[in-house]
């Protein structure tokens, strides 16, 4: 028989959580949350939801199925016997960290995003305006594609849980099967997102929904290269579209 208070205990700890920081989540007591995991007390429905919600499970898993023997799988994937849950560092007051994932480590971020050692030997920091405001992580992200942001621009994402909560024409960092991690604007389409770069030398192109691992809503972002005046940027934007156009003219001449 599946116990509840064990899958509420396991999914927590899983999240790196105190009883107090988790508490504070879902709005309740700490003393309940020690009711629920002791089983000494059973949650009300309201409660349960918003545990499922900051779990990222389904009430079905949670209420019927042993979670710690779930695969950790693709949180947009419709298999219900798959659980996406997101491993996170916090600090000696129980507050989450920010974990930076450099361009050394990105590679290993695609196939080690649910591995807890992985995570928490990441660099982290935090930021007190983000405080107890979401899931938060930072990503170096490299190349021209999203000019006026450079390559090695750090771009800081806020946890999305549904690809449903997506907000067309938004910057998002987002990781997939095939192509890792990418920083895009994001248009939603039937069963696929369109993902566009602000440097218009890069095509749109489609990733399905199911290829999505995770999805992170960028909301600030802390470069090294200050601000140019109007008319350098724009003198460097047109120097890059003129090499790019020198490069086309070179491919064609071969």
């Amino acid at each position: 028989m599946i116990k509840i208070n064990e899958n509420i205990r396991y999914l927590r700890k899983k999240k790196g959580w105190t009883q107090e920081k988790f508490s504070s989540k879902i709005g309740i007591k700490r003393s309940l949350v020690g009711a629920y995991e002791e089983g000494r007390s059973d949650p009300r429905l309201n409660n349960l939801l918003k545990m499922c919600e900051v779990f990222s499970i389904s009430l079905d898993n949670i209420l019927r199925k042993d979670v710690s023997k779930l695969n950790v799988g693709n949180y947009l994937d419709d298999d219900s016997q798959k659980v996406k849950v997101l491993s996170i560092t916090v600090d000696s007051e129980g507050d989450e960290n920010i974990e930076l994932i450099n361009q050394k480590v990105s590679a290993g971020y695609t196939n080690s995003y649910s591995d807890f050692e992985f995570i928490e030997n990441l660099p982290k920091f935090q930021l007190p305006f983000l405080h107890f405001s979401g899931t938060h992580r930072a990503f170096e992200i490299k190349g021209d594609s999203m000019l006026p942001l450079t390559s090695g621009s750090i771009v800081i994402g806020k946890y999305i849980e549904s690809i449903d909560f997506i907000r067309d024409g938004k910057t998002y960092i987002i990781l997939t099967k095939d192509e890792g991690i990418v920083y895009k604007r994001i248009e939603s389409q039937e069963k696929s997102l369109l993902l566009i770069s602000d440097n218009k030398n890069y095509d749109p192109y489609k990733v399905n929904n199911t290829d999505v691992i995770e999805i992170w809503e960028a909301i600030a972002f802390f470069s090294l290269d200050l601000p140019r005046p109007d008319s350098e940027y724009n003198s460097l934007k047109a120097d890059i579209n003129n090499l790019y156009s020198n490069l086309d003219q070179l491919k064609n001449k071969l």
